[in-house]
């Protein structure tokens, strides 16, 4: 008899290297909880009123800060972060930190000098242009906008996207 996960793994690419234990597995993805926020998650959190327990930190140039930015962030770009971190952050509050998007990884930059410098620290997944396909709102020197929400990223229903 031949082994069926051998067979799938020489021709199936996804099965190439076989998945890692369940316990492998869990620790993997809990580890990955304990680095990364979700844009949902941020915006609910901040939206719920109160003191959401972390502070939110945008590592983009003063020019991506004017075209937009979470609403209550603070604006720390990631190559003034080891100058300026201590005016502005309070080391026993959380930072969840994010930059444009997926394709950059300034928010990575920044979380990694944060963490070097003691903070604790959470990338936002998805940064400030899943923020806005989401339909969240932001703000510009000009003041508050939302866009209309994305059908391919934004959850069929605003409060609960199901997962």
């Amino acid at each position: 008899m031949t082994n069926p996960t051998a067979t799938a793994t020489a021709v199936n690419p996804v099965l190439r290297v076989a998945p890692a234990s369940p316990a492998e597995a869990a620790a993997h993805f809990r580890a990955s909880l304990a680095f990364h926020a979700d844009v949902s998650d941020v915006a609910a959190a901040l939206a719920a009123g109160g003191d959401p327990g972390f502070v939110v930190v945008d590592s983009r140039s003063t020019e991506s800060w004017d075209q937009g930015h979470v609403p209550g962030a603070i604006h720390l770009p990631t190559a003034l972060i080891p100058e300026q971190a201590e005016q502005f952050l309070d080391k026993s509050v959380p930072v969840v930190t994010y930059c444009w998007g997926p394709g950059c990884n300034g928010a990575t930059r920044a979380a990694l000098a944060l963490a070097e410098l003691g903070y604790r620290v959470k990338e936002m997944l998805g940064g400030f242009e899943y923020w806005a396909r989401e339909g969240f709102e932001f703000e510009t020197w000009q003041g508050r906008e939302r866009r209309v929400p994305d059908p391919l990223t934004a959850p069929v229903d605003a409060d609960n996207c199901g997962c």
